[in-house]
Formats: C-alpha cells, sequence, structure tokens
C-alpha cells in the first residue's frame, strides 16, 4: 500500500455506526450512559441560560398580566390564556394560526442554527443534563464513580446514595408535575387542591400523582432516548439542515488523520485529533461527534468543551470541535442567511403579518344566531312579522357585561328578549338567550331578508354578524 493509499484510508470515516444506535448493544439491549462529568466556557454559559429559563417556567403560573395569568392552556374547560389573553375554542383559528406561526419559526431556527433548540432550550435537556444529573454527580460522584457504584454489591454506603437520590428525584418530579398542573388548571386551583385532602380532589389528584411518575420515570430511567426514540425533531434533522447549517461539529480537515500523540516524530502526517475520545466520554446520548451530524446529537456542547480542554492541554488551537456548518469547514466560509432561510423568513413574515392582523381584529364577543327549529314566522295583529331565534354569547373578556342588540340594516326592526332582565354574559363565560325579531310587513321585499345584527356594550359596537329573516311571499313576486 502506498503512503497517499494509507492517507486516503485515515481520512476516511468509520461508517459502522450508521448501523447501530449508540445506547442499544448488539443484543437490542439498552447501554446505559455515563457521562462524563462537563465543565467549560459552553457549560458554564448554558447554566445561566438553565437559571433563565427554569426560573421563568417556575415563575410563570403566578405571573399575571391585569390579574389574568401569564399562560394557561385549559384543555379539560377548553379555555386558553396567553400572554393575558382569553381563547376559546370559538378561536381555533388564530390558535392553529399561532401553532403553524411557531413551527415555521422552528424549522427557520433549525435551518439556519441546527438542533440549537434541544441543547439550550428544550426541558427536557434542561432537566436531565443541567437539574438530575447534577444531582447524581453530586451524590454517586463522576461517570467512573458511577459505574462502580452500579457493579458494588448492596452495601449501606449504595442504598444510602441511591435512596437520597431517588428521593431528591421523586421532590423534583413532584415540584414540576406541580408546575405542569398549574399551566394547565390554574395556580389557584393546584393551591385549592393540594391544601385539601385526596378525597375532596380525586381526579386532581390522581393527575398530580400520573404526572410525577411520567417525570420521575422520564428523568431517573428514560433519559436520552426520550430525546433518541421518541421526540421526532432529531429526524428532522435529515429534512431540515443542509451543508450552510450549524451545528456542533467536528473539524475533519484540521483533525484527521487522528492518531495518538507521542513524542517520537512520525512520517506520516497527523491531524489535530489525538484520539483521546473525551468527546465521546462527555456526549449524554454517547455518539461519537467525529462521525458527523447524527440525529442523537442535542448540540449540548458538552463535547466542545471537553476537546477545547484537551486541546490547550496539547497546545492545539481550540475549536477542534466547535459550531460550525459542512461547508465552513469544507471551503473555509459560512454564509448564514442563504436562499433557502430566506423563503422561510418570507413565509414566516406573511404569518406574523396575518396573525398580528388577526389579533388587532379580534372582537371580545363571539355570537352565534340560529332560528328556533320548527318555527318559520309569525304574523302579529299590529302588522309584523316575528321570527324566533336562539342567540349564544361567547365572553372572551374577564369582566362580566350586559349586552345589548340592535338591527343595523333595517332600523325600523326591533329585537325583543324573552324573559326578564337584559342580556347578562358571564366573564370568561357563556350566556345564551331567546329573541323575536319583529320587522313590518311593508318593509320585507321578499321571502328572505339578511339582517345585519350589532352587538352593543354600554352604547359601543362589539361585533356585527348575519342571519335570516323570513317573511311571507309576496303576491306581486308569486308566478
Amino acid at each position: 500500500m502506498s503512503q497517499q493509499e494509507g492517507l486516503d484510508k485515515l481520512y476516511q470515516f468509520d461508517e459502522e455506526f450508521k448501523d447501530t444506535i449508540a445506547t442499544v448493544d448488539a443484543e437490542g439491549k439498552r447501554v446505559w450512559v455515563y457521562p462524563k462529568k462537563p465543565s467549560g466556557n459552553y457549560h458554564r454559559r448554558r447554566i445561566v441560560v438553565t437559571i433563565i429559563l427554569l426560573g421563568i417556567l417556575f415563575a410563570g403560573p403566578f405571573i399575571k398580566i391585569s390579574g389574568r395569568p401569564f399562560l394557561l392552556l385549559n384543555v379539560f374547560e377548553r379555555k386558553f390564556v396567553i400572554l393575558g389573553q382569553a381563547f376559546w375554542p370559538q378561536d381555533f383559528f388564530l390558535l392553529a394560526l399561532l401553532l403553524i406561526t411557531f413551527f415555521v419559526f422552528i424549522i427557520l431556527f433549525t435551518v439556519i442554527f441546527g438542533r440549537i433548540w434541544c441543547g439550550w432550550a428544550c426541558p427536557q435537556t434542561l432537566f436531565l443534563e443541567m437539574v438530575f444529573r447534577k444531582i447524581e454527580y453530586l451524590i454517586e460522584g463522576d461517570a467512573n464513580q458511577q459505574r462502580k457504584l452500579k457493579k458494588a454489591p448492596w452495601t449501606a454506603e449504595k442504598i444510602s446514595k441511591r435512596l437520597t437520590k431517588h428521593t431528591i428525584f421523586i421532590i423534583i418530579s413532584l415540584l414540576i408535575s406541580h408546575t405542569v398542573m398549574a399551566y394547565l388548571i390554574g395556580i389557584e386551583e393546584v393551591i385549592n387542591i393540594v391544601s385539601q385532602p385526596p378525597s375532596e380532589h380525586w381526579a386532581g389528584f390522581m393527575g398530580l400523582m400520573a404526572f410525577t411518575a411520567i417525570f420521575y420515570g422520564v428523568f431517573s430511567w428514560f433519559r436520552e432516548q426520550a430525546c433518541v426514540a421518541v421526540c421526532p425533531y432529531g429526524r428532522l434533522q435529515g429534512v431540515l439542515l443542509d451543508k450552510k447549517s450549524i451545528a456542533v461539529m467536528y473539524d475533519w480537515v484540521r483533525g484527521e488523520p487522528r492518531g495518538k500523540l507521542k513524542k517520537k516524530v512520525e512520517e506520516t502526517p497527523k491531524g489535530d485529533c489525538i484520539d483521546c475520545k473525551l468527546c465521546v466520554h462527555a456526549c449524554p446520548t454517547g455518539i461519537d461527534i467525529r462521525n458527523g451530524t447524527q440525529l442523537e446529537c442535542v448540540n449540548c456542547t458538552a463535547c466542545i468543551d471537553a476537546c477545547d480542554e484537551v486541546m490547550l492541554k496539547v497546545n492545539k488551537p481550540q475549536g477542534l470541535i466547535r459550531y460550525a456548518s459542512h461547508e465552513s469547514i469544507e471551503e473555509g466560509s459560512q454564509k448564514i442567511f442563504t436562499k433557502r432561510a430566506a423563503a422561510y423568513s418570507v413565509v414566516l413574515v406573511l404569518l406574523l403579518g396575518i396573525l398580528g392582523f388577526s389579533l388587532a381584529t379580534r372582537s371580545d364577543i363571539e355570537t352565534t344566531i340560529l332560528k328556533v327549529p320548527g318555527q318559520l314566522y309569525q304574523k302579529t295583529d299590529d302588522g309584523f312579522i316575528s321570527n324566533l331565534y336562539n342567540i349564544q354569547f361567547v365572553n372572551k373578556t374577564f369582566d362580566d357585561i350586559t349586552l345589548e342588540l340592535k338591527v343595523l340594516n333595517m332600523p325600523e326592526a326591533i329585537i325583543t328578549k324573552v324573559g326578564e332582565g337584559q342580556q347578562k354574559v358571564p366573564q370568561n363565560g357563556l350566556a345564551e338567550g331567546v329573541y323575536f325579531i319583529k320587522i313590518p310587513a311593508t318593509q320585507l321585499e321578499s321571502m328572505t331578508t339578511t339582517l345585519k345584527i350589532g352587538i352593543y356594550k354600554n352604547g359601543n359596537l362589539l361585533e356585527t354578524t348575519k342571519t335570516k329573516f323570513l317573511g311571507p311571499m309576496k303576491m306581486g313576486n308569486k308566478k
């Protein structure tokens, strides 16, 4: 074999990683991952970001905007509050548009910056790597100490460590479950549930226990499998990422051919990678980043910090593993805003414009007018034609309101509510009423007339809606 053939062989990546998952062995059994305790510049930055994001997460249920929740996703009562604004099933279009806009933003962000969301902002990664593993390192030690503890017999020390760790895990899982429930049913209702015996709120109590069990199971046992086997976002990378996308990457141009660091000078040239495998030991999903971008990679930067530490020790430049694109490593140039990113940006701007306009023109009242089934029209002695309607009102505000109805396109029309009192609609609630609409027979020119109904509050027009009014056939129109 010639020297050039030998070099070409050294530059080729090991392709076996494509046939297996790092956390599953040849027999299909799970390989437990013991990542090396992370440290370094990127890790310190992630700690700051984690403190901010988790602070917002746990403070969220207590934050009020004009006395309204900051975020409430009450799927049980089909009531949603986002940034202090209430949304109902009637606002499905707005919620769907909001979700579409969010997904387009995620796509755009991924096209440009890869899976940075997973490593820096995803709750799964934040809790697992920055909370639960931190506790594990504190109680059981670094990766090698954890391996030894697992193989060790069940002594008093091992039982004490495991019991302490899992007790803390359960307490944190309880805290997370109560926070999630507060986002679903409101902090006041959660406080009401926990301050009374379980027998008073069986459904709420069982919900809290179920959430606690799920979070405890995910963070104490399932762990990285949630990212590798469950989360679809990693698989979307194959569609969304291209050679211009920025992700955590190994600089193969500079690093290959890799080889152990030796004092003796060798004829065969070597790259900067000394094949210490610390980047593999630091990875929380067990992959080798030197094999290229993989669906298991969550861009947590643990491999960057581990490699930078080694490069300093061997007097070589940092950044052998860094945030970069395939194109920038291969060609030495980096373009962030590509044609593809520009196309997604245009779509995102359009969606934001539509969403903003829809929110700005959104009515505080949603009115549905339906004719009473089986009723056509009635003639009255005073020369009027009347129709009977069921009208439903949805109040999207946080105040009780009293409504008044008028026919806008026919001033002679009279709207009368069946029963006593004015039409009142409770805050964040709905109300129904039965109404007669009377129109002078002389004003009707056909059997069907379209009426434009205005809904007023204290003389201010809140919303307009339309309905059909049925009348007798005009003799002059009869053929």
